[in-house]
């Protein structure tokens, strides 16, 4: 019970990021009491929790490679978490997308570390297009597709994959250690959001998700984007969630029901505990309605 308040909180601020800077500004106290906590996964490779996006992290001798930055609030803390898994110079950061819950302390990891900031070029596009951004702290290194990184005895593959929660989407594929950071394309038990205005489809999830549950097995430990670490089962509850009541929806829509009546008529009991804060049944029904 405490540890599911914990995650709720978490995912409560990561939203902070959607409104822009200015409201992750106004509650930077909301950060003080924050913990950044650090699970091993496999091989060179950790989680980190805290408030935002879950971080990945790959350390060894080669450096520190890390998926994602949450709230530049936290940064400090974050680099401290990092340093007590290895005292080793960090290197690179990858963003999965451009949500400020995922990129918030870029600039603290590029001037403080010296870090190479690396993202799709839609990631650079969006940021740079966003007054409130602090611009010094853009990726560096942008990409089309993807790459690899050759890294800590793995090879780290960084795989684009369009029109899903954003328009500027990648996931992280660790070989060797078989782990997958999916980013926002996984809320692990909860009602995804999908950024419609950011280039996001609901179509584009599901077929994005698909694809990358093809990509894993049953040994694959999987990092999503917010909640604990999940595996293959996991992730393959949250896409029959999305399909069945994506299915439901349509269907309803096609039937000439309003957005209005279907909101009041619900998703059914089902569906109920994958509701959270931010993306509460309204929210998920009126976005698979506006998104088919």
């Amino acid at each position: 019970m405490i540890k599911m308040k914990v995650n709720r909180v978490a995912l409560a601020l990561a939203t902070l990021s959607i409104f822009g800077s200015a409201g992750v500004n106004a509650a930077d106290d909301k950060f003080d009491d924050v913990k950044i906590s650090t699970q091993a996964v496999s091989g060179s490779t950790y989680m980190l929790t805290g408030a935002g996006g879950n971080i990945g992290v790959s350390a060894g001798d080669d450096g520190i490679l890390i998926i994602d930055d949450q709230f530049a609030p936290l940064a400090e803390k974050i680099a401290s978490a990092i340093g007590d898994i290895a005292k080793q110079p960090m290197k690179y950061v990858i963003n999965t997308h451009y949500h400020g819950d995922h990129t918030g302390s870029n600039a603290y990891f590029k001037e403080v570390h010296n870090t190479t900031i690396f993202a799709h070029d839609n990631v650079r596009k969006r940021l740079e297009a966003n007054d409130d951004h602090e611009h010094e702290a853009l990726p560096v290194v942008t990409y089309e597709q993807g790459l690899s990184f050759h890294f800590n005895d793995d090879t780290i593959r960084v795989m684009y994959l369009p029109a899903g929660h954003t328009d500027s989407d990648s996931v992280v594929r660790f070989e060797k250690a078989n782990v997958l950071h999916a980013g926002d394309l996984f809320f692990q038990g909860h009602f995804p959001y999908i950024d419609l205005a950011g280039g996001g489809t609901v179509k584009g999830y599901i077929a994005n998700v698909t694809k990358l549950i093809e990509l894993t097995d049953d040994e694959t430990k999987i990092i999503p984007g917010h909640g604990e670490l999940a595996n293959k089962q996991d992730y393959q509850a949250a896409l029959t969630m999305i399909q069945q009541t994506s299915q439901y929806v349509a269907q309803k829509k096609a039937q000439g029901v309003s957005l209005e009546t279907l909101v009041e008529q619900g998703l059914g009991a089902q569906w109920q505990a994958w509701a959270w804060n931010f993306i509460t049944e309204e929210k998920w029904i009126t976005t698979l309605y506006n998104g088919q």
